[in-house]
């Protein structure tokens, strides 16, 4: 065949299995870019927004000037969580991957549909609203399901695996009951629940990178 024809016929021939390298090392910087959009996000949001009291999800509000830029770091946080699951689908147990897919599913849901403005007099869609709970609700679920069987599922050496799934864990269960006590401090204690996730899926892609590449040098 022609070689100028070759460039042309490659485009139409399958694109090959899945790269699992890569996708395990965007994951990290996709948490990273998520998490400085959440400071962002924050600091972009107009007189009367605090970060100790209001929500992530109120400065990506309905109606709010710059909630693009808190949509966008719940997007990078699904593909992120979507990539480690792909990359760790060998590694986890099928109860962390489904749960983790869920996961994922629901930080998209979440972005696609906005928490009520915080402001006043500002006109709510409040189906949206109900919709962003829903998905909310099923995200921090998804989540500790996923880290339960992920902490079962970890060996007696893996000390700091453990360590982080019983911290993401106390976080996850202690930091609601604390939303629902006080809203004084309601947006640091989400702030601090995003953290602790941050790090347990840093934590994971790190072992995901390994993996990946002890398979490339085998």
């Amino acid at each position: 065949m022609n070689n100028q024809h070759r460039p042309l016929v490659s485009l139409l021939q399958p694109a090959g299995g899945l790269r699992l390298g890569a996708v395990a090392a965007a994951v990290i910087p996709l948490l990273v870019l998520s998490a400085l959009l959440v400071l962002l996000a924050a600091y972009a949001m107009p007189d009367g927004y605090s970060w100790l009291f209001h929500s992530i999800s109120e400065s990506a509000a309905q109606a709010q000037q710059g909630a693009w830029i808190a949509r966008l770091s719940f997007l990078c946080f699904g593909a992120a969580v979507l990539f480690l699951s792909l990359a760790m689908r060998s590694r986890w147990s099928r109860v962390t991957y489904w749960c983790n897919l869920v996961f994922a599913a629901a930080m998209f849901g979440v972005a696609a549909f906005s928490h009520s403005p915080w402001q006043p007099g500002v006109a709510t869609d409040g189906v949206e609203d109900a919709l962003h709970s829903f998905f909310a609700s099923g995200m921090g679920l998804a989540f500790c399901l996923g880290v339960t069987a992920r902490f079962v599922q970890r060996g007696r050496r893996a000390r700091l695996g453990r360590a982080l799934d019983a911290l993401a864990l106390a976080a996850a269960t202690a930091l609601p009951l604390l939303l629902a006590s006080t809203s004084a401090f309601g947006g640091l204690a989400q702030r601090v629940m995003f953290a602790v996730a941050y790090v347990w899926f840093g934590h994971e892609a790190l072992i995901a990178w390994r993996l990946v590449r002890e398979q490339q040098t085998c």
